[in-house]
């Protein structure tokens, strides 16, 4: 729409020039301004320093200066008058306004890498930044403000830092005097015109590659300052191995041979150059491969392992499918409150549960299988991949040539530093669900999503599970009230949490595993038959050639600006390798952001995305957009609303009463900023939050979208009609009320 706009504006601009007396009009004005003498110029040269304060763009003054004065003069009162009025919006933002630019830098997270570069880099950082449009130029001079950069450097770095934006703009208005003052070739010299257009071809040239030049600067600058726990290089070891597939499926099963790890697979030969090489075939690479394949592209797919990912073989599908067994099996020992009764307690079949599991991910894995992808028309490579250069990946000693490139290696997980705990032995997402027996004792360390998820799962088959944190709570992330929810409920099920504890030592003897770890100065041991670590996520970047590549990458994963570009104009990266939301559907997203940049010079940013995300314990917690405190972080004046689930009849009627949804929007605009629902199907619930907010929606929309009744989604009603109830003050209602008593 902005592109738009702007196109239709230089068409009606162009029509008026051609349709209207524009040239007397312009002859006579200029007389008017050269009647003024010197007073013409101060004139637009303090106009600028206003504009610039009040956040009024500049760059019809830059223009309008260049029409006026000419290129020399022009050039002389932008400058003056930009770098005036840059100074004074930097002294209020020190002074007066200090407050205030506070928290606009605090919505900002791009700033705050800005501004701890400017710590150890003050000149050479606001250089690059007035080289480089990061930041609109009048928000960018409060922001400088808070800045360590002392006075002086300020303004020389801004003032260098402006020549070139200047120069370009007070060349056009000067082009369009000439034109206005309607210079012909018999006024003119045919080769002094010639010579004009190039110089302004040049000078755009020129802006333009000292812009990208310094956009690449001040990013690599930024990075280099995001401290140790965010870019610094992370050793990686060379000798990692990742898990096989004989240690995340079972061999001999028959279901897990059809998984998506072909046997005797042979790699295709390379078909020359390709318009896209993808490393890695979990959810960001398959659907970067479709997408392009599925347009025409030449594409190549790169796995080691098994097709599909983690999400596929042993994460997301696995781990739902355990998880409704479980479910299966609280229901069936809760049905008294529903009348069902049985005579003895229910027999749980923990093998059958997981052979089910092992059937359905077989049946699913054919979306992913090389077979399909190779109907698609993508040659599917098993093997190592790594890059050997800016433009080839090498697999199975083979070269790949390519135009463009997707690193998508996904993440694994996080190894836990303790005594003997790879010596006793235990599992991660990635081994667990080869468990045909039932561990009669479970030790979970970590105290997240999938934590929670898997111990209240075993717990429920019969296992007895401990849960170990080293925080104060489950779910850090999440609203304390919303995770104490899950908490009461894990803790109903038998769960064992123990928080604040600090792991010593772990060892194996006859068979048998202890846990030895340390809660209030006291040392505590844990006997277990089974230890499960799940301590976060690790990118997966050894041997994939990064350096070869020319591709910066840190602790996170691979280094990517907001298009999901690399420091390889030519390789872009998507889901878990680069991202912090480490979620399939954030993979998917991100995956038609890269080709959309990748192929059709989109501009799309990963930023945009509104991502919802869901721990799927039972309760269910789902969440989307902002929480409360980060919404006031970012400078909203937020608003809450929370409804209770035992205020909505079908979930009295389900027996799911404990829970609650909970609405964050902002007061000026009504806008919703994000939400949280604790309850059994949260996860579906979620889902009209999250596309209200995708629209760009206010509170008024969830009071008008009718539900059926009776469904647990009213409780979004509920809250949208709370907010409708805010609207009626008491003096609105005064007045409604003597409208009302005139009608009678």
């Amino acid at each position: 729409a902005k592109r738009l706009f702007i196109a239709f504006l230089i068409i009606d601009v162009a029509a008026a020039i051609v349709f209207l007396p524009f040239r007397d009009w312009f002859a006579q004005f200029e007389e008017y301004v050269k009647g003024l003498g010197s007073i013409g110029p101060i004139a637009v040269a303090l106009a600028y320093v206003l504009t610039t304060v009040l956040f009024i763009p500049g760059s019809a003054i830059t223009i309008g200066a260049g029409t006026l004065f000419g290129l020399k003069t022009g050039f002389f009162v932008v400058l003056v008058g930009a770098n005036l009025g840059a100074l004074c919006a930097f002294l209020l933002a020190r002074t007066l306004l200090r407050d205030k630019v506070t928290r606009w830098a605090a919505s900002n997270a791009r700033f705050r890498s800005l501004d701890r570069a400017i710590g150890s880099q003050g000149f050479k950082m606001v250089f690059l930044s007035r080289l480089s449009p990061a930041f609109p130029f009048n928000l960018l001079n409060y922001l400088l403000g808070l800045t360590a950069v002392r006075t002086g450097a300020y303004v020389v770095a801004n003032l260098l830092g402006m020549l070139p934006g200047i120069l370009l703009y007070v060349y056009i208005g000067a082009a369009a005097r000439d034109a206005l003052a309607g210079q012909t070739d018999e006024s003119t010299d045919f080769y002094q015109q010639i010579l004009k257009y190039v110089g302004l071809l040049a000078t755009v040239a020129v802006v333009v590659i000292v812009t990208r030049v310094a956009r690449k600067a001040l990013r690599d600058a930024e990075q280099a300052q995001e401290g140790s726990a965010v870019t610094a290089k992370p050793r990686l070891d060379p000798n990692h191995k990742p898990t096989s597939f004989d240690e995340m499926m079972l061999v001999d099963d028959a279901h897990d041979k059809q998984n998506c790890h072909p046997p005797g697979w042979v790699n295709p030969t390379p078909a020359g150059k390709y318009n896209l090489v993808v490393v890695g075939a979990g959810t960001a690479g398959l659907v970067s491969a479709a997408g392009a394949a599925g347009l025409g592209a030449r594409v190549a797919l790169i796995e080691r392992n098994l097709l599909g990912g983690d999400c596929l073989n042993v994460g997301c599908v696995p781990s739902k499918g355990v998880i409704r067994a479980a479910r299966a099996v609280h229901e069936a020992r809760s049905g008294a409150q529903f009348g069902v009764q049985f005579d003895g307690k229910p027999e749980i079949a923990f093998a059958t549960a997981m052979e089910r599991m092992r059937r359905l991910r077989a049946g699913i894995s054919g979306h992913d299988s090389a077979e399909r992808f190779t109907k698609l028309g993508v040659d599917v490579f098993i093997g190592n991949g790594h890059f050997v250069s800016p433009d080839t990946v090498e697999v199975d000693g083979r070269r790949l040539g390519f135009d463009r490139a997707v690193i998508a290696a996904g993440a694994r997980a996080a190894e836990l530093p303790v005594s003997g705990l790879a010596e006793a032995g235990y599992y991660t997402n990635e081994t667990i669900f080869t468990l045909t027996e039932l561990p009669a004792r479970l030790v979970v360390i970590g105290a997240g999503p999938l934590g929670c998820e898997l111990a209240q799962s075993f717990q429920r088959f019969g296992s007895r599970v401990t849960m170990i944190t080293d925080g104060a709570e489950i779910l850090p992330k999440e609203d304390r009230d919303a995770a104490a929810i899950v908490r009461a409920q894990l803790e109903k099920d038998g769960v064992k949490i123990i928080t604040g504890a600090r792991m010593e030592r772990a060892e194996s003897k006859n068979g048998a595993k202890s846990l030895t770890l340390t809660v209030a100065n006291k040392t505590i041991e844990l006997a277990c038959d089974g230890i499960l670590v799940s301590v976060g996520r690790t990118p997966n970047l050894e041997n994939l050639g990064l350096e070869a590549a020319g591709v910066c990458y840190g602790m996170r994963g691979v280094d990517v600006d907001e298009r999901l570009r690399t420091s390889n104009a030519r390789i872009y990266a998507a889901g878990d390798v680069c991202s912090r939301y480490k979620f399939t559907h954030a993979a998917d997203a991100m995956a038609r952001i890269v080709i959309a940049n990748a192929f059709f010079f989109a501009r799309r940013k990963v930023s945009d995305l509104i991502i919802p995300w869901c721990t799927y314990t039972d309760p269910e917690i789902a969440h989307v957009g902002y929480y409360e405190k980060d919404a006031r972080a970012a400078g909203f004046d937020v608003a809450t609303i929370t409804e209770s689930l035992g205020h909505v009849d079908r979930a009295i009627l389900d027996g799911e009463a404990e829970g609650f949804a909970r609405v964050h929007y902002d007061k000026k605009t009504g806008r919703i900023l994000g939400g949280t629902i604790v309850a059994r199907h949260a996860g579906e619930m979620l889902g009209e939050l999250t596309l209200a907010m995708t629209a760009k929606q206010s509170m008024s929309v969830l009071s008008s979208t009718i539900h059926s009744y009776p469904t647990q989604a009213e409780v979004l009603r509920k809250i949208g009609d709370a907010c409708m109830r805010t609207k009626l003050t008491p003096t609105v209602k005064k007045v409604i009320e003597k409208w009302l008593a005139w009608r009678r």
